[in-house]
């Protein structure tokens, strides 16, 4: 019977959690695992009937994030999350050995209550590169994206804005055409993923990601 359970609690936990087996994939930050520290980055989120708004101020919203880089396919490439008071940053450096060729980053704990119809925006200092601003409706690792790339210029600051229909659903690069089309409300996380073919060093710094009624 005792063995009985220890399979069960077992199976639950692989049921409930499908992305723990991607922790060493971690650098900087780790799976939020107990209520207080989940509750920290809960109160990094500010969300209104309109508006919805995420910032950096705070380290605590670093554990929502997490790094999925081709090395899950034996790439080679390398990727760090840090905050500095007021920018998340996601530097690293790209390689195309052994396949690879991608280095990105998730917001997978704590989505904020994403609104349809409202335009999605970024606030980005970026280094020259163009990057994918990528949306997923469920919990799983893998599986569609809805991908919408945005270039950078190199030290300036930029505020760019989406609506549903700037994302296309990719699976691994390549186009879904049965997908459905992309309702913000149903957005269970979001990322940023650099793919573009060019070897060498990165950084993205993401100020603020935000949804206001009044940018319709």
């Amino acid at each position: 019977m005792y063995l009985t359970i220890v399979i069960s609690v077992l199976s639950l936990i692989l049921l409930i959690a499908p992305n723990e087996r991607y922790a060493n994939l971690l650098t900087t930050n780790t799976w939020v695992s107990d209520y207080s520290t989940f509750m920290q980055a809960k109160n990094n989120t500010s969300s209104t009937n309109a508006n919805v708004s995420i910032d950096f101020t705070s380290d605590a919203e670093l554990n929502n994030w997490v790094i999925v880089n081709d090395t899950v396919m034996g790439g080679r490439s390398r990727a760090r999350i840090a905050g500095d008071g007021e920018y998340l940053v996601f530097d690293g450096m790209l390689s195309l050995e052994n396949n690879g060729g991608f280095a990105s980053i998730r917001r997978v704990y704590n989505n904020p209550d994403w609104q349809s119809g409202t335009r999605m925006s970024i606030e980005v200092q970026g280094d020259g590169r163009d990057y994918q601003f990528r949306l997923r409706t469920n919990r799983f690792v893998d599986g569609v994206a809805y991908v919408a790339s945005f270039s950078t210029q190199k030290g300036e600051t930029s505020i760019i804005r989406f609506t549903e229909s700037d994302f296309v659903p990719r699976f691994r690069g390549r186009l879904v055409s049965d997908a459905p089309p992309l309702q913000f409300d149903d957005i269970a996380q979001l990322g940023f993923m650099l793919a573009d073919k060019k070897t060498g060093a990165f950084a993205l710094k993401l100020k603020r990601i935000e949804q206001n009624a009044t940018t319709l």
